[in-house]
């Protein structure tokens, strides 16, 4: 090699190509000629998995979070508009009824931002087929306000047709399970607050074909959710020319909050809402705080990955120290020698980013297949939709998510790379080839 002068080193631009000649030298070196030290492959495998890791989880988090909202948004009021109610004097019970339910959706109708506004009749009631029992949430509601529900009315999944609601009640996939009926089967529905009589109140049974089976995606939906028509509703629970509460739909459900006001205006004096975020509120929180933990935690991961960094940059100055006291003699100037060490970390920093990317972004979008192969070694029990809410496991890869990643393990993969290079760059060269 021919000696540089030490002017023309030192006017060189930084991260020239000379530099990057001698550290991929450095990279590609044989482990019998000191170059990459086997501490430095483990940071680079560490560094892949944890950005593997963290992008897979994030990505997870986003798909959980997606579905359940869309869940929540598709197959439930985005407003529910109810009556503070009224004490009747004599048995001192509270009437929460709308008596005037047709105006008061009117009005809710023209509220700016509404899309659908809908009556609805809600009771808790017993559905029997044979000898099968469970336990059903009943919703009185008009066939044309049905199928306009995104998770209910609409997508694929259903069986039977939705425009036949109107001939019998539409039930949940969980339900018809649960009591083993199809579609033109008979179920019972039993109610306790009957038919009232000089001997007391007779429970109501009622005999109705199932004319539509739903799959909303959430299992405490599909297991205790039936669907009556409104009239039907109104005359089997007792609620003649009446109606429970208003079921509100919004172009804007993030935005639900600033039509409160507008909202209780147009429904009148005497009503309350209940929104989306009041119902999920909780649990939308604490998705919200483990989804923080969870980032904090990985980060650990991703900087304990990095720090082995620092201990293969190190053995690898320990064995060019003699290349080093050369290369400085020859007008290498120290900024040039921290840029070479430099370039030797943050390059393993950069592939190990990158190929964590790959896999996170790959497990992402195979999510389906890696999951239906981890369920089939566990016999079927890795997701128990009772449990999670939801029937599988999603992922969505959002471009924040990745780039906070990959910002994450790119900035600590320079910032400690910085410190082993310095050593390397501050070397004397005297010392470095007094033994040589």
């Amino acid at each position: 090699m021919m000696p540089v002068p030490q002017q023309r080193l030192s006017q060189t631009a930084p991260f020239s190509a000379f530099e990057w000649m001698i550290a991929w030298r450095y990279l590609r070196a044989r482990r019998a000629e000191g170059g990459v030290s086997v501490m430095t492959w483990i940071s680079l495998i560490g560094i892949t998995l944890a950005v593997f890791a963290l992008i897979a989880t994030l990505a997870v988090r986003s798909g959980f979070r997606a579905e359940f909202v869309d869940t929540i948004l598709g197959a439930n009021a985005h407003v529910t508009v109810y009556s503070l109610g009224t004490v009747d004097q004599q048995t001192g019970a509270i009437d929460r009824t709308l008596p005037d339910y047709a105006e008061m959706a009117a009005r809710v109708a023209e509220v700016p931002g509404v899309t659908r506004v809908a009556p609805l009749i809600k009771g808790q009631v017993m559905a029997n087929a044979r000898d099968r029992n469970a336990g059903v949430e009943v919703f009185g509601i008009a066939p044309d306000d049905l199928q306009a529900i995104p998770r209910i009315g609409q997508g694929d999944g259903h069986e039977g047709s939705v425009s036949e609601f109107a001939q019998g009640v539409a039930i949940g996939s969980g339900v018809a399970r649960e009591l083993g009926v199809g579609i033109g089967d008979t179920i019972r529905i039993i109610s306790p607050n009957g038919v009232k009589t000089p001997f007391g109140t007779k429970p109501r049974v009622n005999a109705y074909p199932v004319t539509y089976i739903f799959t909303a995606g959430r299992w405490d939906i599909d297991r205790t959710r039936i669907y009556m028509p409104f009239e039907e509703a109104q005359a089997f629970f007792n609620r003649e020319g009446v109606a429970d509460e208003l079921e509100v739909m919004v172009e804007n459900p993030d935005q639900v909050d600033r039509m409160a006001l507008p909202l209780l205006a147009a429904a009148g004096e005497r009503a309350q809402l209940w929104t989306w975020r009041d119902a999920s509120g909780g649990f939308l929180n604490a998705l919200e705080i483990e989804d923080r933990v969870m980032f904090v935690i990985l980060s650990i991961l991703v900087l304990i990955a990095t720090m082995n960094i620092v201990s293969g940059l190190i053995m690898l100055v320990k064995n060019k120290g003699r290349d080093i006291g050369i290369l400085r003699t020859m007008g290498l100037t120290e900024g040039s020698v921290l840029r070479v060490f430099f370039i030797c970390g943050a390059f393993t920093g950069l592939i190990g980013t990158a190929m964590g990317v790959i896999l996170g972004c790959l497990f992402a979008i195979y999510i389906d297949p890696i999951f239906a192969f981890i369920n089939g070694l566990s016999g079927g029990n890795a997701w128990d939709p009772a449990i999670r809410g939801i029937y599988y496991l999603p992922a969505k890869l959002e471009l924040a998510d990745v780039l906070s990643a990959v910002a994450l393990s790119l900035g600590l993969s320079f910032i400690v790379t910085i410190f082993p290079a310095r050593r390397a760059a501050r070397m004397n060269p005297v010392e470095a080839l007094r033994y040589e």
